[in-house]
């Protein structure tokens, strides 16, 4: 039987655990890892592999490991499950080729995942992803892996298990101080979502005058009370539930693998990504009078456009996903480069999404400016005018794409609910712009079997209509 061909989607690959997601597929993606560092030059300087808290997933790290330490290539293996952004940011002290991470972030819990990761600590451009494939379909077409034995390669040297977290926390100290919000008196409700982001903020924030109260700090890979470790609305009831009674004055959530950040206000009410990314960069150029370049994704707001007329800095538009995200702001030296699932990544930093640091971030913003999230959300639309998002997704069999796609294709709506479409971005999925910069998206995931319909608009009863007409577009039912 042939193997399955892997692709790496939007964030890296990903399948289902003992279904596509093996030990035999995940030793070929390494061997294709390893003969593409060799190719380009750079295995002498080791490999960083990481993991998350998912099923199996120290054990597929290590098998990740061995391959790479029978190639000859240098591994350094954290010694214990990390976020994302803690294992991205030490590829840069100890000068690695890169890293890999066993996860699959948000995922449901069925799935495990496969990241990779470049020497400047964020997503491997698409043209390295490509040459990557190839590399592991050679594998799989010669049935081809070189490995040792975990001990034996600790033994040779070649494996050294080490502590991520000392070198991160070293990095978040230098990009901002955490006094002022451990002495601001704060009841902040944290959700890690049964995830790696376990005991984070207590850690960075414990011992002031500040009380963190964390929910869902176990491991356990089934995340129950979630479909999916996603800091959306829906899969943080208990977060949200929680605020009211201990007197919150927010809440902070992370996804399984802590690079995305979930937040909600002082009445327990979700603000959506849209809004995060706003804040973010309201609290850089506003509150902190830094300036430079904003990055965003073709999902994400244009709120951002409308902050960065105001504060006369340029906004650079991307494809969704960090792999399109990560060299664009390093191109730009941008400032703040975020996405619509809630990832955001920060200038004199990692280009790499990070729940951490981007929840410490709001925090400071209320610190400094002493608003609680409602009032910073008034404050915002003062500024830009309000602005209304929501998202629909719908599982879709990947046999069926070809025939969605060409149905969205051939429509040529000239309105969308009543409003006028003045141009469709077909760059990546097909994007609606409307009249006054409100927008309606329709594309497939580059993580999972799903179709998304999303938009932004301006008037708030205008949201379902919008995604109604969405999902009529592409044959589905509203």
């Amino acid at each position: 039987m042939s193997k399955r061909p892997i692709k790496f989607g939007t964030d890296g690959w990903r399948a289902g655990i003992a279904d596509g997601y093996t030990f035999e597929s995940v030793r070929y993606c390494a061997q294709g890892t390893a003969d593409y560092l060799h190719a380009s030059g750079l295995a002498a300087r080791g490999m960083i592999v990481g993991y998350d808290m998912r099923f199996l997933s120290e054990e597929f790290a290590q098998a990740v490991a061995e391959v790479l330490a029978g190639n000859g290539i240098p591994v350094f293996l954290a010694d214990h499950a990390a976020p994302t952004p803690v294992l991205s940011y030490n590829i840069l002290p100890r000068r690695a080729a890169g890293g890999i991470w066993i996860t699959a972030s948000h995922n449901p819990p069925t799935d495990s995942g496969y990241k990779l990761r470049s020497d400047y600590g964020g997503a491997a451009a698409p043209e390295t992803l490509e040459l990557v494939e190839r590399r592991i379909a050679a594998a799989q077409e010669s049935d081809r892996v070189e490995y040792t034995d975990f001990d034996a390669g600790v033994r040779q040297g070649l494996i050294q298990l080490f502590d991520p977290d000392g070198p991160y926390e070293e990095q978040l100290a230098r990009l901002i101080d955490v006094n002022p919000i451990k002495q601001a008196g704060l009841r902040i409700v944290a959700d890690p979502m049964w995830g790696v982001g376990q005991g984070w903020f207590t850690r960075l924030l414990g011992g002031g005058a500040t009380v963190i109260k964390e929910i869902h700090g176990e491991r356990n890979p089934l995340f129950p009370g979630m479909v999916r470790p996603e800091p959306i609305a829906s899969n943080l009831v208990g977060l949200l539930e929680a605020i009211e009674p201990f007197g919150a004055d927010a809440g902070l959530a992370n996804d399984g693998d802590a690079d995305r950040v979930g937040f909600a206000d002082e009445h327990g009410q979700f603000v959506n990504q849209l809004q995060v990314y706003a804040l973010l960069a309201y609290y850089m150029l506003g509150v902190r009078g830094l300036r430079g370049p904003l990055v965003r994704s073709i999902s994400s707001t244009v709120m951002a456009n409308k902050l960065a007329a105001h504060y006369d800095v340029p906004v650079y538009e991307t494809g969704v996903g960090f792999k399109y995200v990560a060299p664009k702001m390093i191109e730009t030296n941008a400032l703040i480069g975020g996405e619509e699932s809630g990832g955001f990544a920060f200038a004199n930093h990692i280009p790499e999404r990070d729940g951490i640091l981007a929840g410490l971030y709001l925090l400071d913003l209320m610190v400094r400016t002493g608003k609680r999230p409602s009032q910073l959300i008034e404050t915002l639309f003062d500024l830009v005018g309000p602005h209304y998002y929501d998202r629909v997704d719908r599982e879709m069999p990947p046999e069926r794409k070809a025939e969605v796609v060409e149905r969205v294709a051939a429509a040529e709506p000239t309105h969308i609910a009543g409003l006028k479409v003045v141009e469709i971005d077909r760059s990546d999925g097909f994007r609606y712009v409307l009249e006054d910069g409100q927008w309606a998206l329709i594309r497939f995931s580059g993580t999972e079997p799903v179709i998304r319909v999303y938009c932004e608009v301006t008037a708030e009863q205008r949201v379902s209509a919008v995604l109604a007409e969405g999902l009529a577009i592409a044959g589905l039912e509203a």
